[in-house]
């Protein structure tokens, strides 16, 4: 496997689209550790590239306590790692970091620009 570094200061805006969840053994439906025993966890987080419309969801695995991130709230991701994988003849690419963090302004998503709030009658 090869790690990648990811300069994150290079992504545009980072948001929680699925909450914490721990990443357990499709097998055995255990918790997976790390190599220092720490649970890990999977958090989606939707990266929109910066100057872009584009934006991908990624799963970013991190490892001790249950990221406290909810979905819709913006977040900022330290020591993020590219893993690039193969088994059994199929390749990917997974994501790991230190930590996934809220923003520190409170981390709910800013309104989008020209979007009517729902409820009215259009």
């Amino acid at each position: 496997m090869q790690n990648t570094p990811v300069d994150v200061s290079r992504l545009g805006a980072l948001m929680c689209v699925v909450a914490p969840e721990p990443r357990v053994n499709p097998d055995t439906g255990e918790v997976r550790t790390d190599r220092e025993g720490r649970r890990l966890y999977v958090v989606g987080v939707s990266v929109r590239q910066a100057e872009s419309r584009r934006a991908e969801v990624i799963d970013v695995v991190v490892p001790g306590e249950a990221p406290a991130v909810a979905e819709g709230m913006r977040v900022e991701i330290r020591d993020l790692v590219a893993v690039a994988w193969e088994i059994d003849g199929r390749r990917g690419t997974s994501y790991r970091a230190a930590a996934v963090t809220p923003v520190e302004n409170g981390g709910k998503a800013a309104p989008v620009p020209g979007r009517a709030k729902s409820g009215g009658d259009g």
